[in-house]
């Protein structure tokens, strides 16, 4: 078990520990690290997470499993279609500015169901309008492109929202500017269990 202080001291170091976490997922070789009681006491004053995740809430997507992490390595922030807004920028500009968190991965997926339903143009009772209005960028983005559109405008939604992130003012902007922080957008196929780093 890996019940080390974490020793990540920029994204890109972050982003391989990932990308390493997701590859033992697949081959299901997973360690399931920093997941006992000692873990559990270790940071029960303080966290350091190396990563930011921000992704769907689709139960299927659960960036603990899917990376083979523990307690105290992720700070997670999930919402339908991982969209934005400012209770959101919020938590992350917490965990960026505050806790020195040195990478934030924008994480869409497969078979999206919010996205499905805003290309659909469901909008249903309640407040789900909100979330399928804050896709319609993506879905303008994709329309034109080859291949499944729900797929596609995911992609493309985790695009437009690392960008929103990277010029976010004041905190987010001047952290990627300075050197300290890097934001990645990235996509998992419910499928494969892959997670793909997005240009």
């Amino acid at each position: 078990m890996d019940h080390s202080k974490p020793d990540i001291i920029n994204g890109d170091q972050a982003l391989e520990k990932l990308l390493a976490g997701n590859r033992r997922y697949i081959d299901s070789r997973q360690r399931h690290p920093n997941q006992t009681s000692r873990r559990r006491a270790e940071i029960s004053n303080s966290q350091e997470p190396f990563a930011v995740i921000l992704g769907c809430s689709d139960s299927r997507v659960p960036p603990e499993v899917i990376f083979d992490r523990g307690m105290g390595d992720l700070f997670i922030v999930r919402i339908a279609g991982h969209v934005m807004n400012d209770m959101i920028l919020g938590s992350i500009e917490y965990a960026a500015d505050h806790l020195h968190t040195p990478l934030i991965m924008v994480l869409g997926h497969s078979k999206c169901g919010c996205v499905t339903a805003a290309i659909q143009g469901v909008n249903g009772e309640g407040h789900v309008a909100c979330l399928t209005e804050a896709i319609r960028p993506a879905l303008l983005e994709a329309k034109d492109q080859p291949g499944d559109p729900v797929n596609n405008a995911a992609r493309a939604n985790a695009n437009i929202v690392t960008e929103q992130l990277k010029r976010s003012k004041p905190v987010l902007s001047k952290l990627v500017s300075d050197g300290k922080l890097i934001v990645v957008p990235a996509f998992y196929d419910i499928d494969t269990g892959v997670v793909e780093i997005l240009s």
